[in-house]
């Protein structure tokens, strides 16, 4: 049986790091979980999401553009 890959993500390495630029959401509330100015642990990647670890502690799924 294969192991699920996003189990085990916050003990991954991490594959870079990325600033937040703003918090404005159109659809989502993303403000209790990013902080604007903050830097993130990136530990996984799609064309379209970046997986970081966020105020929580937990790896969750963004949009791209809340990112530089």
């Amino acid at each position: 049986m294969r192991a699920l890959n996003h189990v085990d993500w916050l003990e991954k390495p991490t594959l870079r790091e990325v600033t937040c630029t703003h918090t404005e959401a159109s659809k989502f509330l993303v403000s209790n979980v990013l902080t604007t100015g903050k830097t993130y642990e990136v530990k996984n990647e799609t064309e379209e999401f970046l997986f970081v670890v966020d105020n929580t502690g937990k790896v969750g799924g963004f949009y791209k553009t809340y990112f530089e």
